[in-house]
């Protein structure tokens, strides 16, 4: 059974406008690209994993959030 909750209007606003910190961005961007050239450190392979799997889990929230609000991601 899912239970439904309220909650206030701005918090899942805030939600829906959540973003990795733009140096974070940055930096997970260049770890993609230099990861496509085959150019990483076995540490640097983890750190990409775990940004990524941080973007991912910020998109799936925002992406709920902004359902919640009757709009599209951008």
């Amino acid at each position: 059974m899912i239970a439904t909750i309220a909650a206030p209007e701005t918090w899942i606003r805030a939600v829906g406008n959540l973003r990795l910190p733009p140096e974070t961005d940055s930096h997970l961007q260049r770890l993609m690209e230099r990861n496509n050239d085959g150019l990483l450190q076995p540490y640097e392979k983890e750190e990409l994993a775990a940004l990524a799997a941080w973007s991912e889990e910020v998109s799936l929230l925002r992406a709920e959030a902004l359902q919640l609000l009757g709009k599209r991601p951008a």
